[in-house]
């Protein structure tokens, strides 16, 4: 009887080892965030647009704004300048802070956006590689205003690691810029002029 269960622990051992093992494909973290909604913004600069309800918005006397994510340790920084015959000195700097990135990124991807109804022309740079920003964008209704941003996390960057929330908020960008209006003067109760 002991003979016959060391053959059968033989015999078992024998079979199990002609099945080929596969290797396990690399799991990866799923994060899920919450479904997007907006809320529209007013104040009193001169334009306004939707953010996303998870998010918070604080204003500063020179019509800058931050958008803050709490939950994912984000934040978009919004920058406004009034248009007094130097749209192209404007744009250049904007241009200048995006390419800035140039050293670290692995590659600057351009997405245009015109919307000739609202008067809206802009432009969504996606960053890739561990750089400070990996979205940045700019709007302008070639006239009187320019409002450019850039998105920051509170880590030390790793493209890998926070493409996700990178993608996530990209979406409340493209809506930001799809949803902004420009007030005209008449509109506005304070002075936009440049302080």
């Amino acid at each position: 009887m002991k003979n016959f269960g060391v053959l059968f622990l033989f015999a078992f051992l024998l079979v199990s080892c002609r099945k080929e093992t596969l290797p396990k494909p690399t799991s990866y973290l799923k994060l899920q965030y919450p479904e997007s909604t907006y809320q529209k913004i007013e104040s009193d600069c001169p334009y306004s647009f939707e953010i996303s309800n998870i998010a918070n918005i604080n204003f500063k006397n020179n019509c800058a704004a931050s958008i803050e994510y709490p939950k994912l340790k984000a934040t978009i920084y919004i920058t406004y300048r009034p248009i007094n015959n130097n749209l192209n000195e404007i744009l250049k700097e904007v241009e200048k802070l995006t390419f800035e990135h140039t050293l670290k990124a692995d590659a600057i991807k351009a997405k245009p956006y015109e919307n000739l109804e609202k008067r809206v022309f802009g432009k969504l740079y996606h960053i890739e590689g561990n750089v400070a920003t990996n979205i940045q964008f700019r709007a302008t209704d070639s006239v009187n205003h320019v409002l450019s941003g850039a998105l920051y996390f509170y880590v030390r960057p790793n493209y890998d690691s926070i493409l996700p929330a990178v993608k996530y908020i990209e979406k409340d960008i493209i809506h930001l810029i799809e949803t902004l209006k420009w007030k005209n003067r008449k509109q506005l109760n304070i002075n936009t002029q440049k302080q």
